[in-house]
């Protein structure tokens, strides 16, 4: 049994890893925001706050919505790292086109993401995804078509389905929403 505890979930922390899952270094960062390499690599070791106006410009630049950056909720202190409790999920995205998304995960430091969807009814993804990633979703309740490559499914509750570096698109034509757990490797949020 590994007695290591489990990297702390601290804004820093989640901006490395989103960092380091694009692709990008420090100096990439540091270059589009106009400042130190130093300056980012404390904000990254938790050692500088960022303003708003930095956060906003981070996000940005990582291509996630400013709240994933906000939403570290307080867990007790023999909690951070193993336990998301279900009032205290970070929401991600701005639930545009119907979907509302909550991170499962305790933090975004692994080499996966684990994600709770919800598709309302009657929305659908306006334009294809295509991600370097590997995903798999578990369909809890609802129904939802998938479009993966030149594919269409329609999967439901107790289905599993897999994405792996292809197009996809998803629909929920029905009259019920539809919920899906995600696992994502590398982490895009």
């Amino acid at each position: 049994m590994n007695s290591q505890a489990p990297q702390s979930a601290t804004l820093g922390a989640d901006i490395r890893a989103l960092r380091k899952a694009r692709g990008l270094t420090l100096t990439d960062i540091a270059g589009q925001l106009g400042r130190s390499v130093g300056w980012f690599s404390q904000v990254e070791r938790d050692m500088s706050d960022p303003s708003i106006s930095d956060l906003r410009q981070i996000a940005e630049c990582l291509g996630v919505p400013m709240s994933m950056l906000f939403a570290h909720s307080a867990a007790p202190a023999s909690e951070q790292g193993y336990i998301v409790r279900a009032g205290t999920r970070r929401p991600m995205g701005a639930g545009e086109e119907g979907l509302i998304e909550e991170l499962l995960s305790p933090d975004l430091t692994d080499d996966f993401e684990m994600v709770h969807s919800t598709f309302r009814p009657k929305s659908r993804m306006q334009k294809p995804a295509n991600r370097p990633t590997q995903e798999v979703g578990y369909m809890v309740s609802g129904r939802l078509d998938l479009m993966i490559g030149d594919r269409t499914f329609t999967v439901g509750p107790g289905d599993s389905f897999r994405i792996k570096h292809e197009p996809y698109q998803w629909s929920n034509p029905y009259d019920e929403p539809a919920v899906a757990v995600w696992v994502i490797a590398p982490p895009v949020y």
